[in-house]
């Protein structure tokens, strides 16, 4: 059984709109939707000038939301980020004002260039949709969808970020260099006008929360929720692997394979639709042991490696409602 069409039609504007500016990265265009419909966090890691900003730009403006940028430095304060009170000397009060994560798509431009302590400052409200300055909780937008950009850890001026952070990404996506053909076709496009301004919305806010919604709903099978816990609690037993996935990793890597269901048209999962989430949601959730931590892609390769070794269960009538 499948979705409607209306529901289907969305979802496939929303990503042929942003392809018309990243080219050749439908995958990865694939994978950001899946964590908007999920609900989640998205962590891009990758060398400057592949493209990262502009696809997050992309996705905001396909979005028709709320767009907020915040440029990680060394210098930025936590208050820089959630706002500050201001005492008015006209009305003898004090008065909020917001900072830029009071939006509806953040983009947290080179997100590790900046100290932990400032780092942090997002922890809580991509962990509970609110803020708190001087005392008072403010609560944030219904789409609240935080995207973050980051240089490899090896590039002068970065910071580790902290493991409680990193946890609450979704998705941690690599865009990676452009094929040959694909990068012939942006020299082909490149006119030196701004790509991002042709770009128009084709969903609202509105549309984005009722398919979040839809893809809650979509149905996932006892045996499919086992493979799903198969696949976890390996990374807890596996001699490479210091510290495992824990509840949260179970939980977030149930919703990815339902929004990823939901992409491909259908109201349930399937196997394949764990398998192909679960490098993208697990790997940055382990801690490897030190002498197999400093080799580039280590992580996703065990993740990958666990999910090759544990049997895909066989497609059955239980799995589709």
């Amino acid at each position: 059984m499948t979705q409607s069409l209306s529901a289907n039609q969305l979802v496939s504007d929303m990503i042929e709109n942003v392809e018309t500016v990243i080219v050749g990265k439908r995958n990865t265009i694939r994978m950001i939707t899946v964590a908007l419909l999920a609900g989640g966090h998205v962590l891009i890691e990758d060398i400057p000038g592949v493209g990262k900003t502009v696809l997050v730009r992309a996705i905001a403006r396909s979005i028709g939301a709320e767009f907020k940028r915040i440029q990680f430095t060394p210098d930025l304060l936590p208050s820089d980020i959630t706002g500050l009170s201001i005492f008015n000397q006209k009305n003898g009060e004090f008065e909020f004002r917001p900072g830029p994560l009071m939006g509806n798509v953040i983009l947290a431009d080179e997100i590790n260039r900046t100290s932990p302590k400032t780092q942090s400052a997002l922890l809580e409200g991509m962990a509970e949709r609110r803020v708190t300055v001087d005392g008072v909780t403010r609560p944030l937008p219904d789409l609240f969808f935080v995207m973050a950009t980051q240089n490899p850890i090896e590039y002068e001026g970065t910071y580790s970020l902290p493991e409680a952070q990193l946890d609450r990404f979704l998705l941690k996506l690599s865009m990676g260099y452009p094929s040959r053909t694909d990068e012939l076709a942006i020299l082909d496009k490149h006119s030196g006008e701004d790509q991002l301004a042709q770009i128009r919305p084709v969903l609202t806010v509105s549309d984005i929360l009722e398919l979040r919604r839809q893809a809650e709903s979509v149905y996932v099978s006892d045996s499919v929720k086992n493979y799903l816990l198969d696949i976890v609690i390996a990374t807890r037993k596996h001699p490479m692997i210091d510290l495992g996935v824990s509840p949260r990793g179970s939980l977030d890597l149930l919703k990815a394979a339902r929004a990823f269901a939901f992409v491909d048209q259908r109201n349930y999962v399937v196997p394949d639709d764990v398998k192909a989430v679960a490098p993208f949601v697990l790997a940055h959730r382990i801690i490897l042991r030190q002498d197999e931590a400093g080799r580039e892609g280590a992580a996703k390769t065990v993740i990958e490696k666990i999910i090759d070794h544990i049997g895909i269960p066989v497609m059955t009538r239980e799995m589709i409602r």
